[in-house]
This record gives C-alpha cells, sequence and structure tokens, in this order.
C-alpha cells in the first residue's frame, strides 16, 4: 500500500491475513498518482508526478528512479513486462523496461481526452479509461494495438446511468480480460466484457465510505482491492483498502 508521507510510504502486509509486515521509504519522493507490481522482477513501480518519474523498488528494498520527462498519471505492465505510464497532460503511452529505457512511446486518438489509466491485453490492443470535471466525455475505450483507431467504447456522455460514467480513473482486467473500472464519482466499480459491454456492478456505493481511486485484482485469489480514499479541500484526509472477493 503507498501512503503520501515523507517517509515509510510503502507499507507491506500479508496478503492473507492483512497483518503488517515492514515499511520502505522512497527518498527524493515528490508527489505519487499511482502504483503497480511485476511478479516477473519482483519488484512495484511508483508514478511520481512531481519529480517526472517512476521510482522502482524492488523486492530487497533496493530503489532506483528513471525520468518520464512528462507527468505520469497511471501505470500497468505489459506480457512482456515493460511499464506503460500513461502521461495525462500530453496524451500519450510510453513504454519503458523494468530498468527505465524507453522503447516507445504512442499517441492516443485524438477523441481520448485526459487519459488516465492504460492496460495492454494479450491480444496486443489497449484499455484507457478518460475523462475528467469539465469534460464532455467519460469513457474507457478498446484501442487497436498501433492505438490509432477505437475498436470498442464504454460510456460517453457524463453520468450516472449504467451506460455512463463520471470519472473512470483506474483498471484492472482479468484472465478472461473482462475489465473493471473504477468510476470515482459514481463510488463505484463496474465489470465490462471483452468487448466493453456493461456486466454488472462489482462494488456499489453502499459499500464504500468515500471515493474510490484506484484498485487492483489479484487474480489467483478472486480478491479485489479497492482505495477507498476521503478529500476535503482538495486534499486526502483519510484512506483505508477495501477488499472484495470477485
Amino acid at each position: 500500500m503507498l501512503r503520501p508521507k515523507e517517509r515509510d510510504q510503502v507499507e507491506v502486509y500479508d496478503v492473507i491475513t492483512f497483518r503488517p509486515l515492514r515499511c520502505l521509504s522512497v527518498p527524493n519522493a515528490g508527489g505519487f498518482t499511482d502504483m503497480t507490481s511485476c511478479e516477473h522482477y519482483h519488484c512495484v513501480y511508483i508514478a511520481d508526478y512531481i519529480v517526472m518519474c517512476i521510482h522502482r523498488v524492488d523486492v530487497q528494498g533496493a530503489i532506483t528512479q528513471w525520468p518520464v520527462n512528462d507527468k505520469p498519471a497511471g501505470l500497468s505492465v505489459n506480457k512482456a513486462h515493460n511499464v506503460l505510464v500513461t502521461c495525462r497532460d500530453v496524451r500519450k503511452i510510453k513504454e519503458f523496461s523494468s530498468h527505465g529505457v524507453l522503447l516507445r512511446q504512442m499517441s492516443l486518438p485524438g477523441d481520448v481526452i485526459t487519459p488516465w489509466h492504460v492496460m495492454q491485453l494479450t491480444t496486443g490492443q489497449y484499455v484507457v479509461c478518460h475523462g475528467d470535471r469539465g469534460d464532455a466525455v467519460h469513457r474507457i475505450c478498446l484501442l487497436s494495438d498501433d492505438v490509432t483507431h477505437t475498436v470498442h467504447t464504454h460510456g460517453g456522455q457524463c453520468g450516472s446511468h449504467i451506460g455512463q460514467c463520471d470519472g473512470p480513473v483506474h483498471l484492472a482486467v482479468d484472465d478472461n480480460e473482462f475489465v473493471y473500472v473504477v468510476d470515482v464519482n459514481n463510488r463505484r466499480v463496474t465489470l465490462l466484457s471483452p468487448t466493453l459491454n456493461y456486466i454488472r456492478q462489482v462494488v456499489s456505493s453502499d459499500k464504500l465510505k468515500w471515493l474510490p481511486c484506484r484498485l487492483h485484482l489479484d487474480v489467483q485469489r478472486r480478491r479485489l482491492y479497492v482505495t477507498d480514499n476521503e478529500f476535503k479541500d482538495g486534499m486526502g484526509t483519510s484512506g483505508r483498502v477495501v477488499v472484495f472477493i470477485v
């Protein structure tokens, strides 16, 4: 778990008992937006929008960082074990090796405004969620493997109907490529089919105290971890992780 504080920012818990195990400090940190893990390299990656870099923390606690040269928003790891960084302001995906070598960068289609998080499917296609306050369109899009065109979409005009979104900010994908979406302002997590058809609400607002902002799917244990955060005057004041069986 990642917390915005000066030290011991990464808190490690036992996956079965949820017992705290240890804390790790990330030096030279500015501000965090996302964190993801890689089972292949046994490390976690943390996006820092102030320093505009990625912090890499391995299982022994060794910490390195590399520059993104744009503000990173969301992070994910693809099947090649590379890091996909969503750069919201410039509407790009940047793909890095595990140690920070820039492999390629791709511009998103013109109708994908304010992208928050991108994940690559085993087919090579990409799923992206986009839409912020003031944007007319809030959607989840399935993009071609070269991200030049949209294959399927869910959402459209901002709203609370089951076919709409209001702040889709984070994604998870299971082994069958069903998509879990955090819809922050509607205070829910929605499950979509591989073609982005609505399936059901996995987490409804009555299961949360505040606002869901991030999620992680443990496919092996069928557990969905959802952050539930309180904000006052634009600042995070309280938070917890809620665990659901899916």
